[in-house]
Parts: C-alpha cells; sequence; structure tokens
C-alpha cells in the first residue's frame, strides 16, 4: 500500500519514466501481443502507425509479426480512447470498450444525433448486429445503406456512423494491416459486456498509470476521454503512490514502479504521427515546450516527430520515393544528426526493404 509521496518530479524526471513505461529507452526482446498489452493500446488511426510504433520499441520486429496477430484476432482494431481508431489485444478491448460507452454515446450524440433524431437508436443497433451476425461483415457504407433500407428519409452515412460508436464493432483483417486502406470494415466482437463495473473503470485506470505515470487526473481524462475519473483515483489513492510536478499538480502512480534516474541516457527515437507518447497527458511538457507543441499539434493532426534526448527535437516525413526529410524544431548537435540520420536509414529499410533510401534535413 503506498503512502502520500512529497517528492516532487522535474520535468526531466517525468520524461524518463513515461519513455521507460513505453519501451522508448532501449528496445525490448517482446512479443507483439504483450508489447501492445503492456503499452495499453497503439494509436491505428492508419494502419502504418502501429508497426511503426512496435518497431521503435521491440528488438526484434517485423511487419509479418503484427499481421499475423491481426489476422488471428490476437490485436483487434477499433474506435476506442478519445473516439479515434486503436489496436488493443482482444481481452483488453473487453475490459476498456464498456468503460468508453459512455464517452462514445456522447460523441454519436454530438456528431450525429441531429442527422438521427426519429431514429430509434435502439432498434437501430439491434438491427446493425443481426446483419452482422453469424460472422458477417459489412463496410461501414454497406451497412448503413441496408440500415436506411428500413428507415425512408435516414441518412444512411450518419447511421453507418452511429452504429460505429454505439455497438461493440472491430475491424477485421485485412482492414489495419500494413498498407490497407478503404471502406472500414464491421464485425461485432462477441463478449463484450454492455456496461462497465466499478471494479473495470479502477483497473483502466491502473493500467493507464503503468503505460503512462506518473499522471494527473487530468492526463489520464486526455488519454481516455472518459470524464469522473477524479473519484476513481480516490477509490485507488490508499494503494497508490504520489508524487508533485514542479508547477504544484499531484501525481499519481502504482507504487511497485520506479521513477528512472533523469541522467540516464535515451536513444533518438523517429516516432509516427500519434504517438501516444505525446497524446497521453494533458501537460505535455514531458515531451515537448509549449512553442514545439504547437507546431506538431495542429488542429486533429499529429505530426511524426523525432525524439532526441527524449524529447521533440525536430519533424518527419517520408514519401514514395524512399526519401525521409527531418524539420528541426530546435537547434540539433551535428552528432544527433548523425544518430538521426542513422536512425532514420533504419526505419526506412524496415518500410521498404531493399530500395534506394535518403534522408534529408529540411
Amino acid at each position: 500500500m503506498g503512502a502520500r509521496g512529497t517528492a516532487v518530479l522535474s520535468p526531466r524526471a517525468l520524461n524518463r519514466a513515461l519513455l521507460g513505461r513505453q519501451l522508448l529507452l532501449g528496445r525490448v526482446d517482446l512479443g507483439v501481443a504483450e508489447a501492445t498489452e503492456h503499452l495499453f493500446g497503439l494509436n491505428a488511426q492508419d494502419p502504418d502507425l502501429a508497426y511503426f510504433a512496435l518497431w521503435n520499441r521491440l528488438e526484434r520486429f517485423t511487419i509479418e509479426d503484427l499481421t499475423v496477430a491481426i489476422e488471428r484476432g490476437v490485436l483487434v482494431r477499433s474506435t476506442m480512447m478519445r473516439a479515434t481508431q486503436h489496436l488493443m489485444s482482444a481481452a483488453d478491448f473487453r475490459l476498456v470498450r464498456p468503460v468508453l460507452a459512455p464517452l462514445l454515446r456522447r460523441v454519436q450524440r454530438n456528431a450525429f444525433g441531429g442527422r438521427t433524431t426519429g431514429v430509434d437508436l435502439g432498434e437501430l443497433v439491434a438491427d446493425a448486429a443481426e446483419l452482422l451476425e453469424g460472422g458477417g461483415v459489412l463496410t461501414r457504407p454497406e451497412l448503413g445503406r441496408a440500415l436506411a433500407r428500413t428507415r425512408p428519409g435516414a441518412d444512411a452515412q450518419a447511421l453507418g456512423w452511429t452504429v460505429q460508436y454505439l455497438l461493440a464493432l472491430v475491424h477485421p483483417a485485412p482492414s489495419g494491416t500494413w498498407g490497407k486502406r478503404g471502406a472500414t470494415p464491421f464485425a461485432v466482437f462477441p463478449g463484450v459486456p454492455e456496461a462497465a463495473t466499478a471494479d473495470d473503470v479502477r483497473e483502466l485506470v491502473r493500467r493507464y498509470l503503468a503505460a503512462f505515470g506518473p499522471a494527473t487526473v487530468a492526463d489520464a481524462r486526455t488519454w481516455s476521454g472518459v470524464s469522473g475519473l477524479r473519484e476513481v483515483f480516490e477509490q485507488l489513492r490508499p494503494e497508490l503512490r504520489t508524487y508533485t510536478d514542479e508547477a504544484g499538480r499531484e501525481l499519481f502512480d502504482l507504487p511497485d514502479h520506479e521513477i528512472p534516474s533523469p541522467d540516464l541516457p535515451a536513444p533518438v527515437r523517429l516516432l509516427a504521427e500519434f504517438d501516444a507518447t505525446l497524446l497521453a497527458h494533458a501537460d505535455r511538457t514531458r515531451v515537448m515546450t509549449e512553442p514545439i507543441r504547437r507546431q506538431v499539434c495542429q488542429g486533429a493532426a499529429v505530426a511524426a516527430t523525432v525524439l532526441v534526448d527524449g524529447t521533440v527535437a525536430a519533424t518527419w516525413t517520408r514519401d514514395r520515393a524512399g526519401v525521409l526529410t527531418v524539420v528541426p524544431l530546435r537547434s540539433i548537435s551535428a552528432a544527433d544528426r548523425e544518430a538521426i540520420e542513422a536512425e532514420a536509414l533504419r526505419l526506412l529499410d524496415f518500410a521498404a526493404p531493399g530500395a534506394v533510401h535518403d534522408v534529408r534535413f529540411g
């Protein structure tokens, strides 16, 4: 049982803690399912993002490793944290999806409530489940049109999106696998409870702290999109360790997770767009300064970034010709540029082995 702590953690200490939990202080020897559970999900708004995330973190990782796990249903892709696409283990999906249900209902209401006025949403979800029963798969447009046929005048697109938010659906392979884009397929995922228990919500907080702690209540809310977490943290307080940051905010953590030394070296890493390391906290100063955050996070977009000494130093893009361009956001030494170029060439070789590659600094 943890007691209230008095230690003040600097941004650099929080940075090293986050990098350690996110397997970014050194590549580790884990399988894709074990790593995905350790990280508590991977952003998958584009199918390639999860592949880059694991490549950054695992010693031995190939594109086929993740593709096979998705094809076998060991990992599933669905609308999850913050109502965005994530890849999680099947077990974690069953835990997390009910906790997120109120958020997803709220998103549906805000985005499509006006376009589904007069539609009985309970009947809509039941009809969608019936259309997909027995392992059926329909794309979102196909499902929307099928539902609209028995609802004259209804907005088929809004119906398809509504079901995505209100029914525990996953997007089966080949959706979510390397380079596979197009209309989103839907399949019902069995065994997901309709509502979360209090224990489920507490377990979600524990798992969040294991992957991203120490963190504030606001951090957990930012990562998940779930409201009402302050009460949950208070329930867990007797079993948690607490710190403060330099701004005086209270940070919570699991008692068996140590804070690594702030002096621990951090290798150069090229994170893909929307990597959770940049999105899991309300206060992101542990990974980037506020001026840099404004350049990296613009609207709904989050750029691919280069970490140097653990913090964002540049953005990067890759074109079809095999050229990776690095755009510095702060001063980068000659030695760090060499390290960035070497890591960028390794990334290009992972993404397109055998092709001609080039790294340029913008």
